[in-house]
């Protein structure tokens, strides 16, 4: 999957789409190669960075130092260093795991 690429060291890197002032938090697909996140944060003064990794962590049940911002500081773009988990542990954890054909 696009989205998710393991690095030498055994981290995973995540590329997010970020949608700011959004009705809720939500992950809402696949968008152009990355998750896409919406978030009710604005991005002013990194609050919205602060809400990304806050959102992740939660959502794949790690504490927030295993979440590190590569790059996209201020664009909607960003990656995101995952460490402590496995690919397809977060591909399941975020849902993003197709089901079976029946």
């Amino acid at each position: 999957m696009l989205c998710l690429q393991t690095g030498r060291n055994g981290s995973v890197l995540l590329s997010l789409h970020v949608q700011p002032r959004a009705a809720k938090n939500e992950l809402a697909g696949i968008y152009d190669g990355a998750l896409k996140l919406r978030l009710t944060t604005p991005p002013v003064d990194g609050k919205a960075n602060k809400a990304v990794i806050s959102f992740i962590s939660k959502k794949l049940k790690i504490s927030k130092s295993s979440v590190t911002l590569r790059s996209g500081l201020k664009n909607r773009r960003k990656q995101l260093w995952i460490s402590g988990l496995d690919e397809e542990t977060i591909r399941r954890r975020l849902g993003l795991v197709e089901s079976p054909a029946a």
